[in-house]
This record gives structure tokens, sequence and C-alpha cells, in this order.
């Protein structure tokens, strides 16, 4: 962003807040963070409840921004300062806020960054199924798991119809966490049968259920 068009946005508070809610959005409209339905009910000032679910929920929630309790401008100066490679020892100089404050927050810039992508790729996210499928040529004996000369691919679809397929050596629970973690964004939820390699993911940031 050149610096005259950050300038104009922290010239106020309202300026600086109306444009990090408009970032939280999909095209500037609002949508449940939990179904992602697009069809919220304004209940009172910046609340909203889902028609859908009936989520209750604000602009904010449930992003990492609002984890600490920094004003609209001063979180626009963290995030160019970071964005410049400053130093959280510095941008606190700047900012004037504290450095533990400032390095918190740069932290989650970082951990926020990590969420959406990793090296670059874009995550799925919100309702996800995962499940794992085998090839290979007709043989006789144990068909699906365990079945001798078969491939195994653990794929993972998101309703929206992205797709990640992967050929893996086995579907253990370290190989199937292992994928879902570098293609799934946490906090979603994932949706699998009730193979016991997939238990394992309710204990590292997802919703799991396994009734598929």
């Amino acid at each position: 962003m050149r610096l005259d068009a950050f300038a104009s946005l922290i010239k106020s508070e309202k300026s600086a807040s109306w444009f990090i809610v408009k970032a939280c959005w999909k095209k500037g409209r609002r949508f449940c963070p939990r179904c992602e339905d697009r069809r919220p009910s304004s209940i009172r000032r910046e609340k909203y409840r889902c028609r859908g679910c009936g989520y209750e929920f604000a602009d904010l929630t449930g992003r990492y921004i609002a984890r600490h309790r920094i004003p609209a401008k001063d979180w626009l100066w963290i995030i160019k300062l970071f964005e410049l490679e400053v130093s959280a020892l510095k941008a606190s100089q700047q900012t004037g806020l504290s450095y533990p404050t400032v390095l918190r927050a740069f932290g989650t810039i970082r951990e926020s960054i990590t969420a959406v992508s990793v090296d670059g790729e874009l995550l799925l996210r919100g309702e996800v199924e995962a499940d794992e499928s085998y090839f290979g040529g007709r043989r006789k004996g144990k068909r699906g798991r365990g079945a001798a000369g078969k491939v195994p691919v653990f794929g993972i679809l998101e309703p929206a119809g992205k797709v990640s397929a992967h050929v893996v050596p086995n579907v253990s629970a370290q190989t199937v966490l292992g994928l879902t973690v570098k293609k799934v964004r946490r906090g979603s939820i994932v949706y699998t049968d009730k193979f016991r390699s997939y238990d394992s993911l309710m204990f590292c940031g997802y919703r799991h259920l396994g009734n598929l």
C-alpha cells in the first residue's frame, strides 16, 4: 500500500476501524463465521445473528485481531511496520505502545499468516470431509484397508469444490494428522468415518465428527 493511501486510513480511529472491518469480510459482505451463511440479521449496534444457525457475532468475532485490545489506528501501524520488517522494539518506540504488546501483536500476525496458508498455499477451511481410498489392480483376498498391493490415497474435500489428494505410504494417525495440519485451517470441522486414525484430530485444534 502506498504511504499516501495509508496516511488517509489513519486520519481517524473511525476510518481505521472501518478499513479493518471491510478487510474481514469477502467483498464487504458479512457472513456467519460459524456456518458462513450470508444472511445475518442486525440485532443491535455492531451485533448480528445468523439466520441459518442462530449464532450471534460481531464484526471481529473469531478474528485474530480481536485477541488484543489495541485501537484500530495502532493496529494498522503495527501491521505496516511488520510489513516493513521493523523490529518489535523499534515498532513499540514508534507507536508508543509497550514492547510486550507489540511483540504479542507481531506473534499474532505471524500466526494468522501460517493459519491461512502454508508455503503460500491457501488452506481449506470451514467444514471439510476427509477419507482414504485404495487403488490398484484386481487381487483376490481382503479389500479396502489392509488389502495387499493397493495404493492408499488420502483426500480432503471442501464443500465449495476444493480438493486435496495425496498418495500416502499408509493411513496411520501420524500420516493422516500430518496432511490435515498442512491442508486444513485449525478450528475447521472435519467429517470422517469412524476409522481410529482420525481420532487424534480432536486434540489438534479441529472439531472432529466421525459419522460419514
